[in-house]
């Protein structure tokens, strides 16, 4: 861990530089971009039942959308205010008003409507019960509810218990309480949205340099040779981030994306909280790397194997020998690896040509520093954590580790995931630390009832564990959800849909109804009203990406009168399974919990201490690997060869990934994507492949595969040749289900498809055709 403190924010260059503009023509008049002033006005329009409390929410609370960790209305990277779209699209979600009780008599009037329609509906207004076969809800007593659900635990062997935690503005309180909550129970199946987003990034960095975090700031961008995206599109997902590649490129930083997708919103934005870009935008990347879908293994190693060959002709001309030597194992074992890349290989993988993997290659030789950023891009394959661990050796490499202006960032999506595991909301780890016999031993002391020491399952383990034989110890029968919605999120939906309606008993502990919730179970669905994060007596805590524990105070405002603290829940639900030892896990405040947790996790001594709006503190220290010293046994990184995955397909066959609009995780705010102007149902194609396939820009299309068939209508953008991509998560009806990263078990969310125009694929469908179609992809893509 590193000694050095964070300075605090830094004031941001201001003065007009028409080289970054993205254009003359004010506010990108007539082009297709966000529309940031009409947003807010809606935004205010939707609020406006409850303004002074929004308002209070924005100014006081810290942000519950993306995890760059804005408090109030300010952060820790530059001075000034900063808001962003993506906040002011889940405001609805804290100020809205209780569903109307007539809404809960018609199940099918419900199951009528999206999930966009239903969170219209407002927030959950107390507990709710539907058995199997009602076609409404039922509202019941708190009591009622938990005495359910506890008696159902009493009678089910605790491995057929499950929980589930979402990203949905949930604190470290929460998370933390659960955690502990799942153990007192006797289980160890608990899982989170984070780990299905990154769970190979920390086992990567695990491997690669002992950390499971980013080991720098956002402040670093500011000023840093070269800035890396690799797989991860900031500028539409964490909106506010703009501003700090705006600082960046002021400061001279080169900014590069690595995607097979050139996405606008990373080529051109304006940022409308300053003048000169909100006028004529700005120009954001310098340059775009198009790898294949599951390409980048081979474009890094295309870029090492330069970096060794650059180093025959002139030696440190590439490598930082004294970080290596110093702070590395496995140098030799990579070089000698790299003799057996051979370029045909490389190129074919990942798309891109020698030239352009040499190009890439002598821009980060010649970049006295540099930071990679990466998202699921990276993180959603079945070879995810071998993508990570290649961008740490490329990090090693170069020697941009633990010093300013250098490090990998895993960047998060959602403000309070980074939190969820290391509060042992997870089921490989406990608070702060792996699941292993000596931290098992340690979190007995500090919670006093034994740790199941059996090995827990992932999200997708546990929904295909509902389809074991009922007599199975491990069948699960009893799923505890706090928010989430598996139709809209996992891969192969209709599965996750028969998995839901076979599973006895399942509790959705929500703000608002999604369509998962209105899906049968085989006894009963119980739905029980939680607080936001603004609601929680005692507030509560986030971390954000770059390590920041911040406060966020309860905020004065109306309530939905029964809903109650998700940690509340957890606690009153524990005694009343077992009342005999409640008193083990008996929090009375939030402040309680976060005495623990500074116990609990030792890199979180300090929370303890956050009580006030705008308190902050960051573990770990500025940056992780302070002076190259990695958390490993010998204090060292570990360089790792990595062989490229095999890639093979055939005319016609495309590999596909998912992409987002304007939505925050499964939630859509808008048909429209306002960087593109598609449609929720366009399959954004390269025009040369579908000339090939006799395919006009607008025309109704086909993309199939053993899995499932999604037809859209054909978008021509520049996509690599090869692949196409398709929204999230209309287009999830593609993504195999039961396929895992062997490492991290992060479920596959990119695949091979086959692309037809609608009228062959139709004129076939009844005829063995398609059939054979799908055995040819099936025998031709592994």
């Amino acid at each position: 861990m590193g000694k050095t403190k964070h300075t605090g924010p830094i004031k941001l260059d201001k003065r007009p530089k028409p080289a970054l503009w993205a254009g003359l023509t004010p506010m990108g008049l007539g082009k297709i971009k966000p529309h940031h002033i009409r947003d807010t006005m809606k935004v205010a329009w939707d609020n406006k039942d409850n303004l002074p409390y929004a308002y209070r929410i924005l100014t006081q609370g810290v942000c519950d959308g993306c995890a760059l960790g804005v408090s109030g209305l300010y952060d820790q990277t530059l001075t000034g205010p900063h808001l962003c779209t993506t906040r002011l699209n889940v405001l609805r979600l804290n100020t809205a008003p209780a569903i109307e009780d007539k809404w809960f008599e018609d199940l099918e009037k419900l199951r009528e409507m999206d999930s966009t329609e239903l969170r219209k509906l407002g927030r959950i207004p107390y507990p709710l019960s539907r058995k199997k076969g009602e076609n409404k809800f039922t509202r019941i007593t708190w009591d009622e509810a938990l005495n359910r659900i506890a008696e159902k635990i009493k009678n089910i062997d605790p491995k057929q218990l499950a929980f589930y935690l979402t990203a949905r503005g949930i604190t470290n309180e929460v998370y933390y309480t659960a955690a502990k909550t799942a153990r007192f129970l006797g289980t160890n199946n608990i899982d989170n949205a984070s780990r299905i987003c990154h769970s190979p990034s920390k086992t990567a960095l695990k491997r690669s340099l002992g950390i499971g975090a980013s080991s720098c700031n956002y402040k670093d961008w500011i000023g840093t040779d070269v800035l890396v995206f690799w797989g991860s599109v900031a500028a539409n997902n964490q909106p506010v981030s703009t501003k700090y590649m705006y600082a960046a490129k002021k400061a001279g930083t080169k900014i590069i994306m690595i995607n097979p997708y050139r996405e606008p919103a990373m080529e051109k934005y304006w940022i409308p909280s300053i003048a000169e870009s909100a006028l004529f935008g700005t120009k954001i990347v310098d340059d775009v790397y198009q790898v294949n879908i599951g390409g980048d293994i081979a474009f890094m190693n295309g870029v090492i194997k330069h970096w060794f060959e650059m180093e025959e002709k002139s030696l440190g001309s590439a490598i930082d020998y004294e970080f290596v030597n110093a702070h590395t194992n496995g140098f030799h074992e990579l070089k000698e690896h790299m003799k057996t890349q051979d370029w045909e290989s490389l190129e074919q993988s990942s798309g891109l040509t020698k030239e352009r993997m040499y190009e890439f290659a002598e821009l980060l030789a010649k970049s006295k520093s540099g930071i990679f950023i990466w998202s699921m891009g990276l993180t959603q394959h079945r070879f995810a954590t071998d993508n990570i661990s290649q961008v740490a050796n490329l990090a090693m490499l170069r020697g941009f580790i633990g010093r300013e202006h250098c490090g990998v960032m895993p960047i998060r999506g959602h403000s309070g995931v980074q939190g969820s595991g290391e509060m042992g909301a997870d089921p490989f780890v406990l608070p702060g630390s792996d699941f292993d016999e000596e931290n098992a031993n340690r979190m007995e002391k500090i919670w006093g009832f034994d740790v199941p020491r059996w090995q827990g399952d992932t999200v997708g383990q546990t929904f295909e564990n509902i389809f074991l034989p009922d007599d199975h110890e491990r069948k699960v029968k009893l799923l505890f959800t706090s928010g989430g919605n598996f139709l809209e999120t996992m891969p192969d939906p209709k599965f996750f849909k028969e998995a839901l309606e076979n599973v006895e008993l399942r509790v959705h502990q929500d703000i608002i109804l999604n369509t998962s919730t209105l899906v049968d179970a085989k006894e009963d669905v119980i739905v029980l009203p939680a607080m936001t994060r603004y609601e929680q007596p005692g507030g509560g805590t986030s971390t954000s990406t770059e390590r920041m524990v911040y406060f966020s105070p309860e905020i004065d405002g109306p309530r939905i009168e029964e809903a109650r603290s998700e940690w509340e829940i957890y606690v009153d639900l524990a005694s009343r399974v077992f009342p005999e030892k409640k008193h083990l896990l008996n929090f009375q405040s939030a402040q309680e919990i976060r005495d623990e947790i500074a116990i609990a996790n030792r890199n979180y001594d300090g929370i303890q201490h956050l009580k006030n709006k705008g308190d902050v503190f960051q573990w770990g220290g500025a940056w992780l690997l302070e002076g190259g010293i990695c958390p490993t046994p010998d204090g060292k990184g570990n360089l790792l060869s990595i062989e490229i995955p095999e890639r093979r397909k055939t005319e016609g066959q495309f590999y596909v990934t998912s992409r987002r609009g304007k939505q925050f995780n499964s939630m859509v705010y808008s048909d429209i994507d306002p960087f593109t102007a598609a449609d929720r149902y366009a399959i954004f194609i390269n025009a040369e492949d579908a000339a090939k396939l006799n395919i006009r820009e607008g025309e109704s299309i086909v993309s199939y595969n053993q899995f499932g068939t999604y037809q859209g209508t054909a978008k021509f953008e520049d996509v690599r040749s090869g692949n196409i991509a398709v929204f999230w998560p209309e287009g999830n009806v593609l993504l195999p289900k039961g396929v895992y990263e062997k490492y991290s078990q992060i479920p596959e969310y990119n695949t091979a498809v086959i692309v037809e125009k609608a009228e062959t694929f139709h004129a076939h469908k009844d005829t063995k055709y398609v059939e054979k179609r799908v055995e040819e992809l099936e025998m031709s893509i592994e």
